[in-house]
């Protein structure tokens, strides 16, 4: 119980102060009786404990792999250290003698497919030579990675051009037989589709495919950690599956035109420097996309079995040199041997630009670039010239179309067919 007193104070006077009498009256004490204040009892709160989480500051660190482990091992002397140690980029001792024979084959390869080029005038095959620099590139950053086996830039850029240099050669592949459809068959088209187009579907499809294992194989290149090289992979086989897929149907494309060849031939269709110098091309065409293949499908059983101890392909270098390095080298040579350029010569053996001309042929009729949309307008074209007499027979009338497409202009409208617009 607390209890206050309040009182009034007596006024002093100053003994040594001569002051004339206060006419005030006397002060008066005051008293207030003690005022009780009943106690008050606080309830205690209780407050839970808070754990704040340890905060750890973002690395801004480029160097690969991240510090995901302590070395224990000392490397050797070109930075190796065994299988499943930190910072192992190879799952085993990468051969230098190898790395460095190998590039200087592909470099050889490349610079013959640069002369090539440039002695058969033939812009296209830009495509093929970036692949061969690709491989080169490739097997010359291996070959400095074999002597610094620590240092994964290295390791990852060989890495990535190896795995994307083949769509190079798979797309100068696409291109190359869009060529053929263009330069020897009369209606410019194959199954309905125009040489031009037909090409330019199957590249487009290699682009994303290209983009696709781009990506995976940056996610899951050399160095990252082991959840982030599954997810990689994983994305890179979808961009080999689409790959292979591609494959599978230009190579179904490319049968069909074999077969319009042959009915060509052997109806006498095919004359001077054309006739057999298709089998040339096509032939070197087929073993092409089937080394690719090989090389796809090594890649797809190699991934898709893991890095287990019980898969041998990560584990063994002859099996990367076997199915990936050769494969892609003999696919280059063969293009040498047989140089497009070699066979797709004079007016025709380059595709249209992809940009549209007003030619008049038959009644006025627009075309793009002097080119039948399908061969089914081509036949109409032969039957409304048959009957105007211009025309004895097909063979004719396919011979002036296309002497008059190489031209890409009509000089009148009495060419071809008997236009009477």
């Amino acid at each position: 119980m607390l209890v206050f007193y309040i009182s009034a104070a007596s006024v002093a006077i100053n003994p040594a102060t001569t002051t004339t009498p206060s006419l005030q009256p006397p002060v008066s004490i005051i008293s207030i009786a003690p005022i009780t204040i009943p106690p008050v009892t606080l309830t205690p709160v209780s407050i839970p404990p808070v754990s704040i989480p340890i905060i750890t500051p973002v690395s801004l660190d480029l160097h690969l792999p991240s510090p995901t482990c302590i070395q224990t091992i000392t490397p050797d002397a070109n930075g190796y250290v065994p299988p499943g140690s930190c910072n192992a980029l190879y799952k085993f001792y990468p051969s230098f003698a190898t790395a460095v024979i190998f590039s200087i084959l592909f470099g050889a390869v490349t610079l013959l497919h640069i002369g090539q080029a440039a002695a058969h005038k033939k812009p296209f095959c830009w495509v093929i030579i970036m692949g061969g620099l690709w491989e080169t590139g490739s097997f010359i950053t291996r070959t400095l990675s074999t002597r610094a086996q620590q240092e994964t830039g290295l390791a990852l850029t060989s890495e990535l051009l190896v795995l994307l240099a083949p769509l190079w050669i798979n797309a100068f592949d696409y291109m190359v037989l869009g060529r053929m459809i263009h330069f020897f068959l009369p209606t410019h088209s194959l199954l309905g589709i125009g040489a031009s187009t037909l090409a330019l579907y199957f590249v487009c499809l290699d682009i994303v495919s290209f983009v696709i294992q781009l990506v995976g194989g940056a996610i899951g290149g050399t160095g990252a950690p082991p959840e982030q090289i599954l997810k990689g992979v994983h994305i890179y086989m979808g961009g080999i599956g689409l790959q292979e897929f591609s494959i599978m149907v230009f190579l179904a494309l490319a049968i069909k035109f074999h077969m319009r060849m042959r009915g060509m031939e052997g109806r006498g269709e095919l004359v001077g420097t054309k006739k057999g110098r298709w089998r040339w091309l096509l032939f070197t065409l087929y073993p092409s996309l089937a080394l690719i293949s090989l090389r796809s499908f090594f890649r797809l059983i190699e991934f898709s079995a893991g890095t287990s101890s019980s898969n041998p392909l990560p584990y063994h270098e002859i099996y990367f040199y076997a199915f990936d390095a050769v494969p892609m080298l003999l696919a280059l040579v063969t293009m040498n041997v047989v140089h497009p350029g070699r066979v797709l010569v004079g007016p025709g053996s380059e595709l249209p630009r992809m940009r549209w001309r007003r030619t008049r042929v038959g009644k006025g009729r627009e075309m793009g670039a002097g080119e039948y949309d399908d061969e089914k307008e081509f036949r109409e074209d032969v039957v409304k010239g048959r009957e105007m007499g211009v025309y004895d027979d097909e063979k004719e009338v396919r011979e002036v179309v296309v002497m008059g497409r190489q031209m890409r202009a009509y000089e009148d409208e009495k060419e071809p067919l008997g236009s009477t617009v």
